[in-house]
């Protein structure tokens, strides 16, 4: 067995046995990795509070070899975002967020830049800013960081076109915006996407976490945006993500 030691965000845990809990991290030295805690869900225990959704944690465990599973030996906060859990329409957002990292990383496979984005944005979410557009925002990251960059550039589907050339249509199946061509054969499953949407979704990509916050979206904007993420994120997951139901997904009991 060996000691291991990284920075942490839990991301969901569930109930395991009649006293201990398995919790799902994102790490910064080794990715995704769940871990078994022995005696959590007892009265009296050494973690407290430190397991809990979207804490921020500086995490202690054992790898077994031949044991996907880890020994969780201690967890000491970082910060426990503790503001999330207190306002329905954050922890709803927040949940969405961890929930994405959770679908789309493998265990094991460690991206610094996944950790620090879901980090910053857990610190946006719970700093004020309107939830539901940081939840976009932050997705829009999350789906570059992990190898799902939407395509803005050419025709996500045949390649040709640039920019300009391009249809106003997201194809999600595609993974990004599609010529006219291709836009007209695969019309029912395409989304519209105006100039000022395009706009944003590749400043979204492009600025750096700490800058993104800076940018708004009203109205038609934010409502194509939203349609074209969900979409995108059922392709990218093969399942619909829920975007409120983080009691039964996170598992707080």
């Amino acid at each position: 067995m060996s000691l291991l030691k990284t920075p942490a965000i839990v991301l969901k845990s569930r109930k395991w046995g009649e006293a201990d809990r398995i919790v799902t991290f994102y790490t910064l030295r080794f990715g995704k990795l769940r871990g078994v805690a022995r005696g959590a869900r007892r009265l009296r225990n050494r973690f407290g509070s430190a397991l809990e959704p979207f804490v921020h944690c500086e995490l202690n465990l054992f790898e077994k070899r031949g044991d996907s599973l880890y020994r969780i030996t201690g967890s000491d906060i970082l910060d426990s975002f503790a503001g999330l859990r207190d306002d329905l329409s954050r922890m709803s957002s927040a949940a969405r967020m961890a929930n994405l990292v959770g679908a789309v990383t493998g265990e094991g496979d460690a991206h610094p830049s996944i950790f620090e984005t879901l980090l910053n944005g857990l610190h946006v979410l719970q700093s004020g800013h309107d939830p539901a557009l940081t939840a976009l925002l932050f997705q829009i990251r999350l789906l570059g960081d992990t190898g799902f960059r939407p395509q803005t550039d050419h025709c996500a589907t045949c390649g040709e076109g640039h920019g300009q050339m391009l249809s106003g249509q997201f194809s999600p199946l595609a993974g990004g915006l599609v010529c006219g061509s291709c836009a007209r054969r695969d019309r029912d499953r395409c989304l519209p996407m105006s100039a000022g949407s395009l706009a944003f979704l590749q400043q979204a990509l492009r600025w750096a976490p700490a800058t993104v916050t800076r940018l708004k979206a009203t109205g038609q904007i934010r409502n194509e945006l939203e349609a074209a993420v969900e979409s995108y994120v059922m392709v990218v997951t093969g399942k619909r993500l829920p975007p409120a139901d983080f009691l039964s997904s996170l598992h707080y009991s």
